[in-house]
């Protein structure tokens, strides 16, 4: 697959996408032998031979993608300064590959977590034109009936703009509880629990069970799986963000 020069020397780690353009343009780096100066280049990092101020770049990393039940009590970080449980530690013994979570979860929510090292995927699922759908299900205090479904459905004010969900269904009723199937084509800060305190229902409970393609199934907290090759498939078929 070909990609931008500078996106490339960015994504080794060399430089950041500005201070791999200035050493484009300083003649610091060549192509299969000779000097390129244009970050607009387009190569393929597998195939073509680029060199640094005379050091070959070394070889892409292979792409790992994991779809991980994050548990309770979990950040979702690589690491946290105060030491509290953060969602790597759940993989025991670092990859080989140095992997990042794709979106956030609360630490007091569960369910699906996509840990990749995939950057340029990432940012497709995350960017909010694409409208990638986020599924979940939501127990909140009190009874829902069916007028308050219809009211979910018209949408709320928050803070920061209008919220409608894609999709509302009740899943079932418990003393006290409802629970609900809310689906959200955005990743806003707590989004749900905003959407659903603005209808006078604290989230008790919330794990988020779809992710665009993918789905969390019967998948145990704390447990995680590789993607399978259909699910590859799904979410390489994404628009790609065009800069």
């Amino acid at each position: 697959m070909m990609y931008r020069l500078s996106k490339v020397l960015a994504e080794a780690g060399l430089a950041s996408r500005r201070e791999s353009e200035r050493l484009l343009l300083a003649g610091r780096v060549s192509v299969n032998g000779e000097t390129v100066t244009s970050p607009g280049l387009q190569v393929d990092p597998t195939r073509d031979r680029i060199v640094v101020d005379g050091r070959p770049l070394p070889p892409p990393e292979p792409k790992r993608y994991l779809l991980l039940h994050k548990p309770r009590g979990y950040l979702t970080s690589r690491s946290d300064p105060r030491g509290r449980p953060v969602v790597m530690d759940l993989l025991g013994s670092q990859p080989p590959v140095r992997l990042f979570p794709v979106g956030r979860l609360d630490a007091d929510a569960e369910g699906l977590l996509l840990l990749t090292n995939d950057g340029p995927l990432a940012q497709r699922l995350l960017h909010p034109r694409f409208q990638i759908p986020r599924i979940y299900e939501v127990e909140v205090e009190g009874r829902v009936l069916a007028n308050g479904l219809e009211r979910f459905r018209r949408g709320a004010l928050l803070e920061d703009g209008p919220a409608r969900p894609a999709d509302v269904r009740l899943l079932r009723r418990s003393t006290g509880s409802t629970w609900l199937e809310l689906t959200f084509a955005e990743g806003r800060y707590h989004e749900v629990k905003r959407f659903c305190q603005a209808f006078g229902h604290r989230v008790v409970t919330l794990r988020r069970t779809g992710f665009g393609p993918l789905r969390l199934g019967g998948l145990a907290p704390g447990k995680m799986r590789a993607l399978t090759l259909r699910e590859l498939a799904a979410i390489r078929s994404l628009p790609l963000i065009r800069r």
